[in-house]
């Protein structure tokens, strides 16, 4: 295998994130989305602390933002109190040394996809030239999305980072939801040259609308989505977003070790 394959849960499996960065080394898993989906009520002290907790025990921290943002909205007061979640976000990321900062971009709403992305696109680029003045330590990975209503196809999150330098976030889950398929293969290949890949997994289920909510991964699913990475060569993150976040981890740890062992042979 040419690349790492770093696994962990979205959110901690113990009451504290502290004690989940522990937990989740001693589950043999070596990364951890910290949530702040409902609002950003961390304390700068319960950051640091989360940092020295994860550099002690070897976990990769990223963070995602808050659900309620929609940098494209038509009322300019949402616009702004969405890039302000996106900032603290990223406050705190840098902080605990976490990255990147994982978010929803947008909703197209009544406007032409294009303008949406330029609007998403100049707010990005809003939103770090503010973190490059506080010295804020991280990357924004602006994620591919469950619903045709929302801004976040592949190819608009490649555009994205091409022209802002910003990282993204593939949820392979959302991206079935959205199309109604996925070839793993396919979308690996259009990652080719991004260095590590930062990713979301889990099962979903899904309408012609797209996404309606997670469900517990399927083992062949998994296995599909694995094989991809190892032939790809892909160095990638992979954040389990199902309803048992670490479960659902520790079983792709499994499907991982099996297919390096049978590698080997």
């Amino acid at each position: 295998m040419k690349g790492r394959i770093m696994l962990g849960p979205a959110g901690s499996p113990e009451p504290s994130t502290i004690g989940g960065v522990a937990s989740v080394s001693q589950m043999g898993l070596s990364a951890l989305e910290v949530e702040f989906t409902h609002g950003v009520r961390m304390k700068k002290e319960t950051a640091e602390d989360i940092g020295r907790a994860a550099k002690k025990f070897g976990i990769a921290l990223s963070v995602h933002a808050p659900y309620f943002i929609n940098l494209a909205s038509e009322d300019p007061k949402k616009r702004e109190a969405s890039k302000q979640r996106i900032l603290q976000s990223a406050e705190l990321a840098s902080i605990m040394g976490a990255t990147p900062v994982v978010f929803h971009a947008a909703y197209y709403g009544k406007m032409p996809k294009e303008e949406c992305y330029e609007i998403v696109r100049d707010a990005i680029i809003e939103i770090q030239e503010t973190m490059r003045k506080n010295g804020w330590h991280t990357e924004l990975a602006p994620e591919t999305t469950g619903k045709c209503s929302q801004f976040g196809t592949v190819e608009e999150l490649l555009k994205l980072r091409n022209e802002t330098g910003c990282g993204l976030c593939i949820d392979f889950a959302h991206i079935l939801a959205r199309n109604g398929k996925i070839d793993y293969d396919e979308v690996l290949e259009k990652l080719k040259g991004i260095e590590h890949i930062h990713s979301h997994f889990s099962g979903i289920e899904y309408s012609a609308k797209g996404e309606r909510y997670h469900k517990i991964m399927e083992a062949s699913e998994i296995k599909k989505l694995i094989r991809a990475v190892v032939k790809a060569g892909a160095d990638i993150t992979i954040i389990s977003e199902s309803p048992i976040t670490w479960q659902d981890s520790l079983k792709m740890k499994k499907i991982v070790e099996s297919l390096r062992v049978r590698e080997r042979d």
